[in-house]
C-alpha cells in the first residue's frame, strides 16, 4: 500500500470564530482508496505558504511512501535540509501529514489509533473551555468584549459553563502579548489578573478549576510577582509565565509559586520537550498534536513526561482534525489530564465532521471508529474558503502601552 495523492483545504472559520481564524487541513489517499485526514498548525505563514510547503514536503517523502512507515518517513523530514533541529513550520507541516497517515492506519486495521498505542486507557476524556462572550450578544472570539476584561462578566460566563457540566475554565486577563515580550505587568494587569480569579473562584466555589492562561509575556521576575497575587484562588495551572525559548527561566518561575507550570504549545519534538521536562519548567505538557510532530511524536513525549511525574494537556487553538487527534493521545496515555475544548464541539466544528464529537457533561466520549475517530465534511470545508490575508494568530507588534 502506497500514498498516491494529496489535497489540502484551507478553511475560513466564520463567527464565533473560536480556534482561529482559518484551519488548514490535508488529506492522503492510498493506491487502494484509503483516505487519511489530518490538520497542519503552523502560524508562522500565511495559509498559501504553509500549503506551498506541504506540497515541497508531499513529493519529495510521502509520494509513493509506504503509510506504515512512520519512523523512517518522520525521520527524513525531520532532517531534510541539513536542519536536524526542531523547525516550527515543517514540524507544523510534519505533524499533519503524520496525523493523515496514522488515520489510514488505523483505517487499514480497522482500530482506533489509541488501540495502536497501547490501548484505551481512559473510558472518557475531562475537557475545559475557554470563557468566550456569548453568542446570543452578537460577539464573536474577537470582539472587545466584557467577558476578557470585567471579571463579574466573566465569573458570570463562568457559571454559565458550569451549567453546561465544565469543570474547569480558562481565561487570560493579563494583557495582549507582544512581539516585544517579555515584559513587566502593569499594576493594572496585576489588579485585574487577581480579581478575574477572585470573583471567578467565587462564583464557581470548589465545582470548576480555574485555569490562568498567559502566551509568554512577562519576564521571569514579573511573572513571579503575578503568581503569588493569584495563589489564593488555587488555580490547576499557570499557563507559559515567560516565553518558550528559555526554559532555564520557566523553571525559576515554577520554583516560586505553588501553581502547576503548564506550557508546551509553541514547543515541537521530544527534543524541546525533554529540555522543558529535565529543567523542571513545567509540571503540565501542552502539545499540540498539529505542531508537535505528530501522534508518534506526542505519545514519547507524554511518556517521558509519565516517568517524571508530569501530566499532559493536549492543546487546542486550531480546527477539529487536531482535536481528534488529541482525543486519540490522550485516551491511551495514563498521565493525561485534561483535554482543551472549543466550547462543546458544536457550531462549525460539527459541521466540519460528518460525526460530530461527543461531548457530554464536560467530558468527551472517545469514539470507536478506526482512525482518528472522524471524517472531514469536504463539502462544508471547499464552502468555506479562507480569504482574509492575517495569519491565524497576530500578536501586537512593538511594546504594548502602559496599563494594557
Amino acid at each position: 500500500m502506497k500514498i498516491a495523492s494529496l489535497e489540502t483545504f484551507v478553511v475560513g472559520n466564520p463567527p464565533p470564530t473560536h480556534g482561529g481564524r482559518y484551519f488548514l487541513f490535508l488529506k492522503l489517499v492510498t493506491e487502494t482508496g484509503i483516505e487519511g485526514v489530518g490538520e497542519v498548525y503552523a502560524a508562522t505563514f500565511g495559509p498559501k505558504a504553509i500549503v506551498a510547503m506541504i506540497e515541497d514536503v508531499f513529493e519529495h517523502h510521502v509520494l509513493g511512501a509506504d503509510p506504515f512507515a512512520i519512523e523512517r518517513l518522520w525521520r527524513d523530514v525531520y532532517g531534510r535540509g541539513y536542519s536536524q533541529r526542531p523547525d516550527l513550520s515543517l514540524m507544523g507541516v510534519l505533524s499533519g501529514i503524520e496525523m493523515a497517515l496514522w488515520d489510514i492506519i488505523g483505517k487499514a486495521l480497522d482500530k482506533p489509533v489509541y488501540q495502536l498505542l497501547g490501548g484505551r486507557a481512559h473510558e472518557r476524556l475531562r475537557s475545559y473551555t475557554y470563557l468566550y462572550p456569548r453568542e446570543e450578544d452578537g460577539e464573536h472570539a474577537y470582539s472587545p468584549s466584557r467577558v476578557y476584561d470585567d471579571p463579574d462578566t466573566a465569573a458570570a460566563r463562568a457559571l454559565e459553563y458550569l451549567a453546561m457540566g465544565f469543570t474547569a475554565v480558562k481565561f487570560d486577563p493579563a494583557g495582549a502579548f507582544s512581539t516585544y515580550d517579555p515584559r513587566q505587568p502593569s499594576l493594572e494587569r496585576l489588579e485585574l489578573s487577581e480579581r478575574f480569579c477572585k470573583r471567578i473562584r467565587e462564583a464557581v466555589g470548589s465545582r470548576c478549576d480555574l485555569l490562568f492562561g498567559t502566551h509568554g509575556q512577562f519576564t521571569t521576575s514579573g511573572a513571579i510577582r503575578l503568581a503569588k497575587r493569584l495563589e489564593t484562588y488555587e488555580p490547576l495551572w499557570f499557563e507559559e509565565p515567560v516565553p518558550p525559548e528559555r526554559p532555564e527561566e520557566m523553571a525559576i518561575v515554577a520554583r516560586q509559586t505553588s501553581i502547576p507550570i503548564a506550557a508546551g504549545e509553541r514547543l515541537t519534538t521530544k527534543y524541546e520537550f525533554a529540555r522543558l521536562i529535565e529543567t523542571r519548567a513545567a509540571s503540565i505538557l501542552q502539545m499540540n498534536l498539529g505542531r508537535v510532530g505528530g501522534i508518534l511524536e506526542a505519545k514519547k513525549i507524554a511518556g517521558m513526561a509519565e516517568a517524571h511525574y508530569a501530566q499532559i494537556a493536549p492543546h487546542l487553538y486550531c480546527g477539529p482534525i487536531v482535536g481528534a487527534a488529541n482525543i486519540q493521545l490522550a485516551t491511551c496515555s495514563p498521565n493525561f489530564l485534561i483535554l482543551e475544548s472549543i466550547g462543546w464541539w458544536d457550531g462549525f466544528y460539527a459541521a466540519l465532521l460528518k460525526t460530530p464529537i461527543r461531548w457530554e457533561d464536560g467530558y468527551v466520549i472517545p469514539p470507536t471508529a478506526p482512525g482518528l475517530g472522524v471524517e472531514l465534511d469536504e463539502a462544508v470545508a471547499r464552502a468555506h474558503p479562507y480569504t482574509g490575508r492575517a495569519l491565524h494568530l497576530v500578536p501586537t507588534f512593538g511594546p504594548v502601552p502602559p496599563g494594557q
